[in-house]
């Protein structure tokens, strides 16, 4: 397919929310509604969800942080894996784990589809796959023991590392990490109303039109082989991040020339030049998806194809290290 037959869907271009025809009580004079606001606000908000980050952030912070510490307080040997809370904490790590069957049984079983919404199910997934594991470290005091134990804790690192790296592949195909996921029809025609405001905002100059229009032709090209995926990836991902920072100066510089036009203030002007500048970030963000998004979903199946033996193997595992400590 060439690049010239694809194209970003036709979306008619928003009314500038601060372009002014002059002064109007001291203010600038806005040609739109509140329907471009929310748009903007809506598509920056499932590009850059600030309050997920946040809550995950302070979570794997918080898992690192127990970590640490057992590994530090692990040669005074409080816990012991035979009796008292290490043995207790062996329990609840192995039920946490055989817990994550849940949310794919939420998914796909019918006599679960009104248990409640799926993202709660996919959160409870991921605490239980970090929560769990951390138990089994406490529980065998961060030690290796017997074969079938040792053969166990492996098994479960395993699909502890594993699900980590599919929880970074899913956010590159969702809406942060627990929204739905994206489709490359959603994404152009998001990244198309983010350029047009930004446009009719700020008057962009050909400098930044050119350089838009650049990035738009290597997002949209469609890659021969996994190779050049991987290869378009690196280069786009590189590229998202160096506009991001080259393109702030002709963008203040178109800024500061409509102010000069329309006798805006300082404030006003500092305010009109935020705002291009997050609806810039949010573009670069878009396009950055929509050139990954086909590489990542392809990784995202076979991934699923080598996670769900991996755990497999942990249950047989977990299950013959219980009979055998129990029963030998």
């Amino acid at each position: 397919m060439s690049l010239q037959a694809i194209t970003f869907p036709q979306v008619e271009t928003p009314q500038s929310s601060v372009k002014t025809e002059g002064k109007t009580e001291g203010k600038t004079e806005s040609k739109t509604g509140k329907g471009d606001s929310a748009h903007r606000q809506r598509i920056r908000d499932i590009c850059v969800p600030f309050t997920s980050r946040i809550s995950t952030s302070l979570f794997f912070g918080s898992a690192i942080i127990a970590l640490y510490a057992g590994w530090q307080l692990s040669s005074e040997a409080h816990l012991t894996a035979e009796s008292g809370t290490g043995y207790a904490l062996g329990i609840i790590g192995g039920s946490l784990m055989l817990l994550l069957l849940l949310y794919p049984l939420r998914k796909r079983a019918r006599f679960m589809r009104g248990a409640g919404p799926v993202k709660w199910w996919f959160r409870s997934h991921m605490v239980f796959g970090v929560v769990g594991p951390i138990a089994v470290l406490y529980h065998s005091n961060f030690e290796l023991g017997s074969i079938n134990s040792n053969v166990a804790l492996f098994c479960m690192l395993l699909v502890a590392g594993s699900g980590l790296i599919g929880r970074y592949i899913y956010t590159k195909i969702h809406y942060g990490l627990y929204g739905r996921k994206a489709t490359l029809h959603e994404l152009k025609r998001d990244s198309t109303l983010i350029k047009n405001i930004l446009e009719a905002d700020t008057e962009a100059d050909e400098t930044i039109k050119a350089t838009l229009k650049r990035l738009e032709r290597r997002a949209l090209a469609q890659p021969d082989h996994i190779i050049q995926s991987m290869i378009r990836l690196i280069l786009i991902g590189l590229q998202v991040r160096w506009y991001s920072v080259r393109l702030r100066f002709p963008l203040r510089h178109s800024v500061t020339q409509l102010a000069t036009r329309h006798g805006w203030s300082s404030k006003q002007k500092r305010t009109v030049y935020r705002k291009a500048k997050e609806d810039l970030q949010t573009y670069l963000t878009l396009m950055g998806r929509i050139g990954h998004i086909s590489f990542y979903e392809r990784l995202f199946a076979l991934w699923h194809v080598l996670h769900f033996p991996l755990f497999l193997m942990m249950v047989i595992s977990g299950v013959v290290h219980v009979v055998a400590v129990h029963v030998y």
